[in-house]
């Protein structure tokens, strides 16, 4: 939910983007302001993510009060007066909406704010973190960071697991590998993949981790340590 305010020195434009904002699901308006000092003091204890922000204000232009903020909000210029677009746009404003203007072009706008949020703030995708596999005819679901290593055993993979019993998953190494975040683990034998967080030392073709010795396959032993010092 984006955190917004507005300032503008006439009610009726206030009206209108409060009655806009409460129609977008994904913009919360905190406050109105029609003076620039309390919504100064404002910004001063409650930092917001969105200013909807008129330019011709009596006291204080409302570009001269977005270059003195005290955070980072986004900004969405309003005006009447279309010579401002280049300055509000050099202070790198999300969108410049001229009044009048219709609920369509803000709710353009207020998308725009959105998408740069969202990358501003990305959510980090909670299944990221685990694998999910099936065994014993349940799904299971462990932490990447949990995982000691993982053995080849046959058909099945025998994964060795921090704090609990190692778990029997039927699944080959290389639909394993494609479960696995690339970058955290790696394949050192045809019958080993391992975190590599989890390597304690490596000596004559052997990884030490997990009170284990996990031995190096001739076939992997390139490609292990090019990553290896990287």
């Amino acid at each position: 939910m984006i955190q917004a305010i507005t300032l503008d020195d006439e009610p009726p434009a206030l009206r209108i983007i409060s009655n806009f904002c409460s129609k977008i699901d994904f913009i919360f308006l905190q406050k109105t302001f029609s003076r620039t000092d309390e919504a100064m003091n404002y910004l001063e204890n409650y930092p917001v993510d969105l200013i909807f922000l008129d330019i011709n204000m009596p006291s204080m232009s409302g570009l001269d009060f977005y270059r003195s903020i005290p955070n980072e909000a986004m900004v969405i210029f309003t005006t009447a007066y279309a010579e401002h677009a280049v300055d509000g746009f050099n202070l790198n404003a999300v969108d410049y909406l001229l009044k009048p203007f219709t609920y369509e072009r803000f709710q353009q706008a207020a998308n725009k704010a959105k998408d740069l949020y969202n990358f501003k703030n990305p959510v980090e995708n909670p299944a990221s973190k685990f694998l999910i596999v099936r065994a014993d005819y349940s799904l299971h679901k462990i932490a990447f960071s949990d995982i000691l290593f993982i053995e080849g055993l046959d058909d099945y993979l025998k994964i060795h697991i921090e704090n609990t019993r190692p778990l029997v998953v039927r699944m080959t190494m290389k639909a394993m590998l494609q479960k696995l975040p690339e970058l955290e683990f790696i394949r050192v034998h045809r019958s080993f993949i391992i975190p590599f967080s989890r390597i304690e030392n490596v000596r004559n073709k052997v990884i030490s981790l997990a009170g284990e010795e996990i031995p190096i396959g001739s076939s992997y032993e390139e490609s292990f340590g090019k990553l290896f010092k990287e």
